[in-house]
């Protein structure tokens, strides 16, 4: 029971930092899709170059950039907000890719259909592009979101009071086999925790597979 209390002590942290990352990822990718998918040449550029950039560091490097390495006079990250923003930040890169496929993914037959009947580029962007592009990747977002849960457990790394973190403060204080007790506990609750939201990929997935064929 004690192993079971501490790794329930530190879920809701777990919890808020898959959301909070999660929600910036969702807000801070759309600009940067935009971007990826520009005609304007150079902006397209930057924003692939942007993109690899974060995807090719580490999120753990990102981590620590962010907790040691960034003082602005009295201001620093505290462990938790560095981990929301270092999260965030790999997530936006990562939905940006999401949203650029699902963007390049929406057949040309709708925008010559939507040129020919008149709209204007916005309203086709908006109206026609988007929710179709949305709908191609709820899949691939559902199981990014999933793989996100797990990520959260690299903020332990900088001391934030998460579920793995506090698997590790209770296998210090008992460091026998009853210290293994916690892991088990944790991986239980990850599995918990994902299997809802891989079965909603699932159906989202299928439902799309089946509309894509009708």
């Amino acid at each position: 029971m004690e192993a079971l209390t501490a790794v329930v002590q530190g879920l809701p942290m777990t919890l808020w930092l898959t959301l909070a990352a999660f929600a910036i990822g969702i807000v801070g990718a759309v600009p940067l899709s935009l971007a990826l998918t520009s005609p304007v040449a150079p902006l397209r550029w930057a924003a692939r170059l942007l993109v690899d950039l974060i995807r090719g560091v580490p999120i753990i490097v990102w981590l620590f950039l962010l907790k040691f390495g960034i003082h602005l006079g009295t201001f620093k990250f505290d462990p938790v907000n560095a981990a929301i923003v270092g999260l965030g930040v790999v997530s936006i890169a990562y939905l940006a890719e999401i949203y650029r496929g699902g963007i390049q993914a929406v057949p040309r037959g709708q925008l010559e259909a939507s040129k020919a009947l008149g709209l204007s580029g916005a309203t086709t962007f908006f109206g026609v592009v988007i929710p179709q592009a949305f709908r191609i990747v709820s899949p691939s977002i559902a199981t990014y979101l999933v793989g996100l849960l797990k990520d959260s457990s690299i903020a332990s790394t900088i001391i934030v009071a998460e579920m793995v973190f506090q698997s590790q403060s209770f296998a210090r204080q008992h460091p026998t086999v009853e210290g293994i007790l916690p892991y088990v506990i944790v991986g239980v609750i990850y599995i918990v925790l994902s299997l809802p939201v891989a079965f909603l990929s699932r159906r989202l997935d299928a439902r799309m597979r089946k509309a894509i064929f009708v």
